[in-house]
């Protein structure tokens, strides 16, 4: 993994900072306000790469530690699986005895989550489709294109998608359903991770095809040793959308903060892409960012 060294190129960053009022998420003078203690405090996933885990190496981590360099804050996490429970344990819980928050940043929610405030948006991404190069399907770009596959060898792929993805309506209307074997995003074992699909099943044949959000396809196609693995980020059509909108999200009352994570997103677009294009997410254009909400 490519050292990270760019994270000690801030001094002009530092500079602009000072005009912000870096400590803005302290002004309501509260002292357990975030970031009152200049302690950036995070909530992340401890085993999801390529997104976050505990030993620091996902993209989520390189982003929260080029902001937590760039305020000159402290950089903490609470760790807690992404599934159900996830917001009622880390960003709306407390600490023991304390009127302190455990967490104050989630560092990855899809635009438009309820249950927490959004901050800009920081990537957009799409959903992909990962197979093995020289097993009959190097001239597949697109979805399309699996259909134009010989109806024999299309009738033979082993698929693997998970379910409840944008994916499934798609594999449903061309009458794939019975090929697929079906993943969970959320299960009950921490131990297991959602770029097993193609880490291990299409790495090792289990699969012929894997269908992922595309940070994920992305990663362990490049990641994949013994296995020469493509990754086509795939295209929303009418009635299904493929590419959503990544921000940050905090408490809906923290909306200094909020104010303080937009602008460290807004002024390290560059910095952020080239992370992401380290992990083999790939990317489309995001929007210009809109203003958010009071």
């Amino acid at each position: 993994m490519r050292s990270w060294h760019f994270l000690a190129a801030l001094a002009g960053l530092l500079t602009g900072l000072a005009g912000w009022s870096a400590p803005a998420a302290a002004q309501s003078g509260a002292p357990d306000a975030p970031g009152a203690d200049k302690v950036l405090r995070v909530c992340q996933d401890p085993n999801n790469l390529p997104l976050s885990n505990r030993a620091g190496e996902g993209f989520e981590n390189k982003i929260a530690a080029l902001f937590a360099q760039q305020l000159g804050w402290k950089l903490e996490h609470t760790w807690f699986p992404q599934r159900m429970g996830f917001i009622r344990n880390t960003l709306r819980a407390k600490e023991e005895h304390s009127e302190r928050f455990k967490c104050d940043l989630v560092t990855g929610v899809a635009k438009g989550f309820e249950l927490a405030a959004n901050t800009h948006s920081y990537y957009r991404s799409s959903y992909a489709m990962a197979y093995v190069k020289g097993h009959g399907l190097d001239k597949v770009r697109k979805l399309d294109d699996l259909l134009a596959l010989d109806a024999g060898q299309r009738k033979k792929l082993r698929i693997g998608a998970f379910a409840g993805s944008p994916v499934t309506e798609w594999l449903l209307q061309n009458g794939l359903m019975e090929q697929v074997n079906w993943y969970q995003s959320q299960t009950g074992d921490a131990e297991q991770y959602p770029g097993e699909i193609v880490e291990k099943d299409l790495a090792s044949g289990k699969i012929d095809v894997a269908f992922a959000w595309g940070p994920i396809a992305g990663y362990f196609a490049k990641k994949a040793r013994g296995a020469n693995i493509v990754a086509v980020p795939l295209q929303s059509r009418p009635g299904m959308k493929f590419d959503f909108e990544i921000a940050m999200g905090v408490r809906h009352a923290d909306k200094d903060f909020r104010q303080l994570i937009d602008r460290l997103i807004d002024t390290n677009q560059g910095k952020i892409q080239a992370i992401l294009e380290d992990y083999g997410v790939p990317l489309s254009a995001l929007p210009p960012p809109t203003s958010s909400p009071p």
